[in-house]
């Protein structure tokens, strides 16, 4: 008899031993407690210094191991951020995944000429509606940097386009703790207070530290903000393999995890329990023309080593990158580059994949290549599905049936395929399949063409639900001048 009680299979990629995980978690310890880390925040300074961290020259700090492991203890390891309705949204925990797009581009591709520009406050509006629309894309970040706004204000007006714009959680940058609180009043408006935004954060802060071992005192100032809000954060810094870090990437990954750790155990010394994303970003220098590269394979590779150290080690969800590109245009490159880092991000299971979009590492945004990464996501989330095995989907009774009919009878007009067709098979949207007359009757069109035309038709027809114009008045009182 068929046991039809058999666990599905997903297939999981691994990179690194349980032993390699210990290794490189000794030497980020090894790093905190013998180097230090430079904190040029004169009260975060102290603070450490009042809590069992040992004074260095100057302004330098060493952390030994108790901290950490007091830190790694009161942490949170799962939390969950709502929509800005209020509804559970993204559980980050576990082996659960969730993809959104990036920050502050300073260019992108503009969707009418395909002429590569500088970005407008209206892109930041337009991108956050596209994610609205787009099934698989998580959360939305600004994905500009407008160049028609105070610059001094740049984050603030970005928060109140994407709030705007879309519903979905949002990832945000502040340049200060002035702008931070502002960006703080408007969602606590759309939330419905302090105690509701708490509750049920809908917002993640990404910030950064100064690879190798650097605190700047603002950067401090955001993090100690966010901890004594409870918003979500992720502090991390520019540990990439042969510039901010060592070249070899297991140094690469113990500078930056050394760096989280400090961020960590700052963050909940100030407020145990609030919570905190584990960020190393750890990519590649390129020795050829000294970009940060977004489309390399070293990047999946240690934040698929991350994820394994999650596992072994830290428990705590982990930030990472997918579907960006270092090609100048969307084209083979960018749809390779791009997918390999998909594909790799979900097999190891990272939690919250960010810079879905980026053209041109990270200097460029694209709406095309956002609406590509999408559809990429359902597509791996077809194959990490794996093949349920049980009396249904063996089909034994439609081959009995099949196979003992009329010669020439398929199993397309069987009742099994109707029932299944729909959830058995990965369903595309712009990947074409179709035959080629139709496809040169339907004007020959390619990806680009075609998530060009995917975008333009949700622009024109999606309309997230919009906020109360209670809501918006209050925008306008903490932000003059906002449209």
């Amino acid at each position: 008899m068929l046991n039809t009680d058999i666990p599905v299979f997903q297939p999981r990629l691994e990179v690194i031993s349980r032993d390699q995980a210990l290794a490189i978690h000794s030497g980020a310890l090894e790093i905190l407690s013998q180097t230090g880390i430079k904190m040029q925040h004169p009260e975060v300074r102290q603070m450490l210094l009042d809590n069992g961290c040992i004074p260095g020259e100057g302004q330098w700090v060493k952390i030994p191991e108790q901290p950490v492991e007091k830190a790694l203890a009161s942490v949170p390891k799962k939390f969950i951020l709502f929509d800005q309705m209020g509804n559970k949204a993204m559980d980050l925990s576990g082996d659960n995944f969730y993809y959104g797009t990036g920050s502050d581009t300073t260019f992108t591709r503009d969707l009418d000429t395909g002429v590569r520009r500088n970005t407008r406050l209206q892109d930041t509006a337009n991108f956050a509606r596209l994610v609205d629309g787009l099934p698989n894309i998580s959360f939305a970040m600004s994905m500009s940097n407008p160049q028609d706004v105070p610059i001094e204000e740049i984050y603030v007006h970005n928060f109140a386009a994407l709030v705007q714009n879309t519903n979905k959680p949002l990832v945000f940058l502040a340049d200060n703790k002035n702008d931070l609180a502002k960006i703080y009043d408007l969602a606590c408006a759309v939330a419905g207070g302090p105690d509701a935004l708490r509750d049920r954060p809908f917002l993640l802060n990404y910030s950064e530290a100064i690879s190798p071992l650097r605190f700047p005192a603002h950067v401090m100032d955001r993090l100690v903000f966010c901890a004594e809000k409870a918003i979500p954060i992720c502090l991390p810094s520019g540990a990439n393999a042969g510039g901010g870090a060592p070249v070899t990437l297991a140094g690469a990954m113990a500078l930056g995890i050394a760096e989280n750790l400090a961020g960590l155990v700052i963050h909940q010394m100030i407020a145990p329990g609030a919570p905190f994303l584990f960020a190393p970003n750890v990519s590649i220098l390129d020795m050829k023309s000294s970009v940060v590269s977004y489309g390399c394979p070293e990047w999946s590779l240690t934040q698929a080593a991350m994820a394994k150290m999650r596992d072994e080690i830290y428990g705590i969800p982990v930030w990472a990158f997918a579907g960006a590109t270092d090609s100048k245009v969307m084209d083979a490159q960018a749809g390779g580059e791009s997918m390999f880092s998909i594909a790799t991000a979900m097999l190891a299971r990272c939690n919250l994949m960010h810079d879905a979009g980026y053209l041109e590492y990270g200097n460029t945004s694209c709406m095309e290549m956002v609406a590509m990464a999408n559809e990429f996501i359902g597509l791996c989330r077809s194959f990490l599905r794996g093949i349920p095995v049980d009396a249904d989907n063996l089909a034994l009774e439609a081959i009995e049936r099949v196979g003992k009919g009329e010669d020439g009878q398929i199993f397309l007009t069987d009742p099994h395929t109707f029932a299944h067709y729909r959830t058995a098979h990965f369903i595309p949207l712009l990947l074409d399949r179709k035959r080629w007359d139709t496809w040169l009757k339907n004007g020959k069109m390619d990806l680009y063409k075609r998530c060009n035309r995917h975008v333009r038709q949700i622009l024109e027809t999606h309309q997230p639900i919009p906020k109360p114009q209670s809501v918006l008045d209050e925008f306008k009182q903490i932000l003059p001048g906002l449209t």
